[in-house]
């Protein structure tokens, strides 16, 4: 973990990549708040919290502007068509993915860009509609900072506490690897029997 790979992640995490930022700033957090000598020990140098917030913001903006970028260059016709194509799917993208997040950015505004950061599924998606509606950059920046930040700070605020109940986890680490396990386990069949209810269905 160091700061530049923080913001690559959740600069991924932020763009059409389904790839998300749990896995990122609460890992980092948990590393922030390991002794000094524990870090140099196993190869790591430290990193403050604070700054993998910043961090990861940063890298939540970037993947946010491309998604934005995109979606005003590019136009609804490329965009819908990419989502639906053999290659979007692949990115988990659909076309009525896309419909939700515009309908959810029509219901509530430019706001949706703040309070779509805290819902999984639209988070990776609320930029396109932004950008299609060619909301204004300066507010889309603004209320887009505010969530990540905000998200950040609550994902990296998890990570840091579980640094301090290291004797706990040690105790129990068998346990929550069988269950870190099973939840994987579980999403993949989720996700498995779900793209072959689609399949079905076409």
């Amino acid at each position: 973990m160091n700061y530049a790979s923080i913001t690559a992640l959740m600069a991924v995490e932020s763009s059409f990549v389904p790839f998300p930022s749990e896995v990122v700033i609460p890992p980092a957090a948990f590393v922030a708040g390991q002794p000094d000598s524990v870090l140099y020990a196993t190869g790591n140098y430290p990193i403050d919290v604070l700054i993998i917030v910043l961090f990861g913001t940063l890298g939540a903006m970037i993947g946010a502007i491309i998604n934005y970028g995109l979606s005003v260059w590019l136009g609804r016709l490329i965009i819908y068509k990419f989502a639906d194509s053999r290659l979007g799917h692949l990115f988990l993208l659909s076309g009525e993915k896309l419909e939700r997040a515009e309908a959810y950015f029509r219901e509530h505004g430019n706001v949706s860009t703040f309070v779509g950061r805290f819902i999984p599924g639209i988070r990776q998606l609320i930029s396109i509609p932004a950008g299609l509606a060619r909301m204004h950059f300066g507010a889309f920046l603004w209320w887009t900072f505010l969530g990540a930040f905000i998200w950040n700070c609550v994902l990296a605020a998890l990570g840091y506490i579980a640094a301090g109940q290291m004797d706990l986890i040690k105790q129990y680490s068998h346990e929550l690897s069988i269950v870190l396990i099973a939840l994987f386990g579980v999403l993949i069949a989720y996700l498995a029997i779900k793209q072959l209810i689609k399949l079905r269905k076409r």
